[in-house]
């Protein structure tokens, strides 16, 4: 009998299901969302496009992750591993990302001011935290890679995050998606058409706290520095064929023409 496909992803976001729906179906990836503890969630993924395409789970995941966060005002934690290696990947807004891998038996090959920098953005302790995060780069002959990822996750604890039971980094793929299903707040992440996906955000965003940046003056400086890291973005991903790039250039350039659509609208309605 043939063994499960050993490849597996999460992404961690650090805002609440609320607000990562309407971000997440931009993606237009079908995703199982469910709380992951105070302010997290974690998306599933129902495909597996690592396993059709020509892009490695590391790299479809970190796409993802980048094109969530660049339109978005909390980070986002793509955790995957395959029968080699397993590490994440942190991405935040128009900074770089940063991540880490170790080989399948836990030998660490990452950049170690990449744990200083992922401590930083997420604000974990740098005395206390980091000295739990260096640990995961240490020789240990019985931590592997799903041991060290289980390691960063129980780091995050004390950020609050909670995954449910089950969702642990090593699981297959398959296994993760219908652990995510039977969650009691589990919920369908759909592509709905852009009319849809973009009434939705709107919601969100103007019942959150950045609610008074969506008109004005200050809504329209957003707006152009969107389209215009949208358009090189969107470029460059066409020609390295990376959905992932592609795709965060496309949520910036929606972002970009929603937010010069959505203020003259609002002035021409007098609101």
């Amino acid at each position: 009998m043939p063994s499960p496909e050993p490849a597996g992803a999460l992404l961690l976001c650090r805002a609440e299901p609320a607000v990562v729906g309407p971000a997440a179906q931009l993606l237009r990836e079908r995703m199982v969302l469910a709380r992951a503890g105070r302010e997290w969630s974690v998306l599933v993924p129902e495909a597996k496009p690592w396993l059709t395409g020509e892009e490695s789970v590391e790299r479809v995941l970190g796409g993802w992750a980048g094109a969530l966060a660049v339109g978005a005002p909390w980070p986002v934690l793509a955790l995957w591993w395959d029968a080699d290696r397993g590490g994440f990947t942190l991405a935040s807004g128009f900074r770089r990302p940063v991540g880490y891998v170790w080989l399948a038996n836990g030998t660490p090959v990452g950049e170690h001011e990449a744990l200083r920098t992922f401590a930083a953005r997420l604000g974990l302790d740098p005395v206390h935290d980091m000295q739990s995060l260096e640990a995961l780069t240490a020789p240990d002959s019985e931590a592997d890679a799903r041991a060290r990822l289980r390691g960063l996750l129980a780091v995050l604890t004390r950020a609050g995050l909670t995954l449910p039971a089950g969702l642990s980094p090593g699981e297959p793929a398959d296994r993760l998606r219908e652990v995510a299903r039977v969650q009691p707040d589990a919920e369908q992440v759909d592509w709905p058409g852009w009319r849809d996906a973009v009434h939705a955000e709107l919601d969100v965003v103007e019942g959150s706290g950045i609610g008074p940046w969506v008109r004005g003056p200050r809504a329209r400086c957003v707006a152009a520095a969107h389209l215009a890291a949208g358009v090189p973005l969107a470029l460059y991903g066409l020609r390295r064929r990376s959905a992932g790039w592609a795709t965060a250039g496309a949520i910036l350039l929606v972002h970009g023409a929603l937010g010069f659509v959505y203020d003259r609208v609002r002035a021409a309605r007098g609101d």
